[in-house]
């Protein structure tokens, strides 16, 4: 019998129309793999398991990879406070090289040398995935037809509808992808910078806005910048996340477009989703003020940017990152407390922070009340020497014009 190929199957239209081609174009067996990096409830892989054995795949395997995905990425980009064009939190997308990583270790498992997967040349996670596999397992073969042959999605959908295979649910109309951190959803919408996708493409919060919900309050708990608790419970970090992302989803927090530069130098437009990531991205960062100095947030500004960049261009396997995430877990080590947060339709909103290393608890004085650790006498002194460079630049600009006027 030939060597199987292990397919990367989403349960979208891209992979769902490569299970049927492969298999008819190469008369190999197909293997399907879901590396489950969230959002995948019982019924939904019960609903991929049924569909990837009926459009011909011989085997179906699901791996839960969602706790791995937290500590290998997540954890770092809360951590960062990191977000692409200040807007996107890197819903979908950073998952990639943790789903290249156990595809690659179950082709070994299986024993074949060949791993398909379904992105376009268009894309970003084409560029992901082949630096991460390359890197990962050089000696496989990797099979993209749908970036090779430019199959359009119009023509995947007819392709199956003609030989009686099933349909994803959007079928053409949107592309959806679905993680822990998040969903996006492309379409014809979005191929422009004009409009936003209609309401009832939204996935996680349809009807937020037409429907709204009255407003809750909840308080987030973190240990060392992770989150391990909710309203007082504690709970793993990805229970944290998908709590989050039921409570806060219907209010439409998280909802957003992102317009942005791609790997591959185009520019492109998302929609997206992700409340979970908003509520914390929020939290952490307020909790941070609160036990951070300036100069440490600024030094993990400065490198949250690239760090997200890198991530999202698939080289989170570069050695770079190692060294920023070292720095980034050193500078956690008081990050510890409560958040309380407001949510509200379309927001999210910080009541309040506490933490036993709060900075602000630590001085004696009052902002804008009270000395504490200094005098009157102090406070006129400090002023008079900041403002000493000021002074010396006006003075020296005074010097130079009366020379040029003797």
């Amino acid at each position: 019998m030939s060597q199987p190929i292990v397919l990367a199957y989403s349960g979208g239209l891209d992979t769902s129309f490569l299970v049927p081609w492969l298999k008819e174009q190469y008369q190999r067996p197909i293997i399907t793999v879901t590396v489950d990096t969230g959002g995948i409830d019982a019924a939904t892989a019960r609903t991929l398991h049924e569909r990837a054995l009926a459009l011909g795949a011989s085997e179906h395997h699901q791996i839960d990879a969602r706790a791995d995905y937290f500590e290998q990425v997540l954890r770092f980009l809360i951590m960062g406070n990191v977000r692409r064009g200040q807007l996107y939190p890197l819903c979908v997308g950073a998952e990639r090289v943790m789903q290249a990583q156990t595809i690659a270790l179950m082709a070994r498992k299986l024993g074949t040398g060949s791993i398909a997967h379904g992105c376009t040349a268009a894309g970003n996670d084409q560029v992901r995935f082949e630096v991460a596999l390359r890197t990962l397992a050089p000696e496989l073969e990797i099979i993209a037809p749908v970036r090779d042959r430019n199959f359009k999605r119009q023509e995947e959908l007819d392709f199956l509808q003609a030989r009686g295979l099933p349909v994803p649910p959007f079928g053409a109309a949107y592309s959806i992808n679905r993680g822990l951190w998040g969903v996006s959803i492309g379409g014809k919408e979005t191929l422009t910078s004009q409009g936003s996708i209609p309401d009832d493409a939204w996935v996680l919060s349809r009807e937020a806005f037409s429907h709204p919900r009255a407003p809750e309050r909840h308080v987030v708990h973190f240990t060392r910048g992770v989150p391990t608790g909710l309203d007082g419970v504690e709970r793993s970090p990805v229970d944290v996340i998908e709590a989050l992302e039921s409570i806060a989803g219907p209010f439409g927090i998280g909802r957003g477009i992102h317009l942005g530069d791609t790997i591959i130098g185009t520019k492109g437009r998302v929609a997206f989703e992700a409340p979970a990531a908003e509520v914390l991205l929020n939290a952490h960062r307020e909790l941070e003020k609160l036990v951070l100095t300036g100069r440490q947030q600024r030094v993990k500004e400065m490198l949250a940017g690239p760090y997200g960049d890198w991530v999202h261009e698939g080289q989170l396997l570069d050695p770079v990152c190692r060294d920023i995430e070292a720095l980034f877990l050193q500078s956690q080590e008081r990050v510890t407390g409560t958040v309380n947060v407001l949510l509200r339709p379309g927001s999210v909103f910080i009541e309040g922070v506490d933490s036993p290393y709060s900075l602000m608890a630590a001085s004696k004085g009052v902002y804008g009340e009270a000395t504490g650790e200094w005098t009157a006498a102090d406070a006129l002194g400090f002023s008079r020497i900041v403002g000493l460079t000021g002074v010396f630049h006006r003075r020296a600009g005074e010097r130079a014009a009366e020379k040029v006027q003797q």
